[in-house]
This record gives structure tokens, C-alpha cells and sequence, in this order.
């Protein structure tokens, strides 16, 4: 369901909700945030946003972000695309919950083509909360859109005034509102209050088509005494890929290591990529369970993407290709 609000002669900017916690509310009953607004909800309340642009509300769904993925990433592709297929509409607005915003952000700079801008945002606080964070955020998206400079910067994830690339951001706090960064790439820019600015763009975008019907990918995690037995079950249970979230450059225990030559000998597709915030995951150490003895088994190497967008990213290649070598392509680009 769409809806117009604000004037004609004002540029037109789409709002898709999808709910999270800047959908959310505190229930009288439990005292606990659950969905309660919609998205237009959202933009009545925000002030002085119907005097930016002519905003276009989709109410594609009200739910937790824990909610998301794969079953509902495509048809929010397509949504999206319709939108920006109109000559009018300057920019999306894409509402999301922050626990998976990242990987809904990442699926869709892989998926889109075009060069307007798609801006995904969220809050930490619901908007019971007297100091919520949903109302700027959405403001400083629209004031984001409608900026020059905002047009081929690929999907982005902006929140408390900070602009991020999709592929390079992450959630990295449970409840401050400086919980998005991209690490070692940095901001694209800032949402300040008189101007946004600008200072760069990310090279490592690429676009892949949406398969018909995408593989199943598990992630197992690497821990201390790891057996490998999640993963074989993985793999007995029908997986056709497999992100191993690994220690420091990649590495896992001789345990695991086993478990992942057996599944590459099997045919499923192993991917390594590791559990820390910055840095590449790379083929370096030989021991059993290093990198290079993981790389010698088949695996393929996920580079600086976290276990969650490397399986974002095999959804869309494991259906082009299962060699080895194509499917590490795609993870260095």
C-alpha cells in the first residue's frame, strides 16, 4: 500500500517501511518495545520533513529485522526497483530494523542497478523512547537524497548523521547510537545540520542478478574445541554452502579443518571468512587449520566481508558458479 503525503511541487522522495525498532513502541501491557507504526506513522511524526520533499509511503511489512532475510530480500529488490523506475522519484527511504540492516542493505547494492540514491536506515530507540533517534535518522535520509553529490554512491546505511557504504558497514554496539561504522574504510560522509557532505565513495560495488530460487548457505562458527560436528550436520542436513566464521585471518582447529576438506570432497562449497571486525581473511598460516591449508583444501576466502554478508554475497555467485576460482572472484572484488 502506497501513500502520498505533502505537496505536488516539492521533488518526491519514496518511503518503504519495514518495520524494526523504529517501528516499535513500548506496549502498556509488558512495557516492552513491539511493532506499532506504520510508515506513514513515522513520517506524520517527524517535523518539518513534509517541507523537504513530496513523500511516497509502501508499507512492505511491520517486522522485527530478526525476521528478514532471504525469503524477503528479492521481493524487497523489486519494490525498491519499482519505485526508482519512476522519473519523479528522487531517491528510497528504505525503514529497517538495525539487528540485520547491514545484510538487507548489502543484498540490495548487489541486487540494484541505477544510480539514485537508496538510503537504509533505522533507530536504537523506540519511539516511546523521549530521545528517540528514528526521527533524525529518516530526516537526515531524505536531506541525504535530495543533496548534491547523493546520486552513484551506491545503497547506503545512515544513522546518527554518519553515511556508510552497504558493503562496508556494520552493526558494532548493542545499544548506542553510534553503533554503525565501517571500520577500517570509513564514512562516506556526514549529515551535518547545514549541508551533507561528501568526502568519498566505495570502489568495491558489483551487481549480480537474483537466481530463481537462491541456495541454502550455513553459517558454522569456529570456537574453542570445536569438533566439527555442526558442521558435518550442516552438510548432512543438505547445505549447499558453508561461511566458516574463523579466527583472526582465517584459522580454525584440526577438527574443524577436517570437517571443512570432507565437505569441500563432498561438493559444498566452503567459505571462510573471519569473526573480527577489520581486516581481510587471508590464506597465510600453514599449520592444520590455517588459512593456506583451508585455501589447499578448496575453500574459498570471503576478504574483509563478515560471515553474514559473505553469505549475503554466495547467495547471488553460488548460483552463477561453483568453481573455486569464479566464486573468489567475486569475494575480491
Amino acid at each position: 500500500m502506497s501513500t502520498n503525503l505533502s505537496a505536488a511541487t516539492l521533488p518526491r522522495v519514496a518511503i518503504v517501511a519495514t518495520g524494526g525498532t523504529i517501528a516499535m513502541k513500548n506496549d502498556p501491557v509488558t512495557g516492552a518495545p513491539v511493532p506499532a507504526l506504520s510508515g506513514a506513522d513515522l513520517v506524520a511524526a517527524v517535523p518539518g520533513l513534509t517541507r523537504l520533499a513530496t513523500l511516497t509511503v509502501t508499507e512492505f511489512a511491520n517486522l522485527p529485522s530478526t525476521y528478514m532475510g532471504p525469503a524477503l530480500w528479492p521481493a524487497l529488490t523489486r519494490t525498491v526497483e519499482e519505485l526508482l523506475a519512476h522519473d519523479d522519484i528522487a531517491g528510497v527511504v528504505v525503514l529497517h530494523g538495525t539487528d540485520t540492516l547491514d545484510q538487507t542493505a548489502f543484498f540490495l547494492d548487489l541486487t540494484l542497478i541505477g544510480d539514485k540514491p537508496v538510503v537504509v536506515i533505522g533507530a536504537q530507540r523506540n519511539a516511546s523512547d523521549p530521545d528517540g533517534d528514528g526521527g533524525r535518522n529518516l530526516l537526515n535520509a531524505v536531506r541525504q537524497i535530495l543533496a548534491p553529490g547523493a546520486h552513484d554512491m551506491g545503497v547506503t546505511v545512515t544513522l546518527n548523521h554518519n553515511i556508510n557504504a552497504a558493503r562496508e558497514v556494520r552493526k558494532t554496539h548493542t545499544n548506542n547510537v553510534e553503533t554503525f561504522n565501517s571500520g577500517d574504510a570509513g564514512f562516506l560522509g556526514t549529515v551535518d545540520e547545514d549541508r551533507v557532505v561528501f568526502a568519498r565513495k566505495s570502489l568495491r560495488r558489483q551487481t549480480l542478478p537474483i537466481p530463481a530460487a537462491m541456495p541454502r548457505i550455513d553459517v558454522v562458527a569456529m570456537y574453542a574445541g570445536a569438533d566439527g560436528a555442526q558442521l558435518r550436520h550442516a552438510v548432512d542436513d543438505g547445505a549447499d554452502a558453508i561461511v566458516v566464521s574463523a579466527y583472526g585471518f582465517g584459522n580454525v582447529n584440526d577438527a574443524l579443518h577436517d570437517a571443512v576438506a570432507e565437505a569441500i570432497a563432498k561438493g559444498v562449497v566452503v567459505i571462510v571468512a573471519s569473526q573480527l571486525a577489520n581486516g581481510r581473511a587471508l590464506p597465510v598460516y600453514g599449520f592444520k587449520g590455517g588459512g593456506k591449508t583451508l585455501r589447499d583444501a578448496g575453500a574459498v576466502f570471503a576478504d574483509d566481508l563478515s560471515p553474514d554478508k559473505a553469505r549475503v554475497l554466495a547467495l547471488l555467485a553460488l548460483p552463477i558458479t561453483r568453481d573455486r576460482a569464479a566464486l573468489q572472484a567475486y569475494f575480491d572484488r
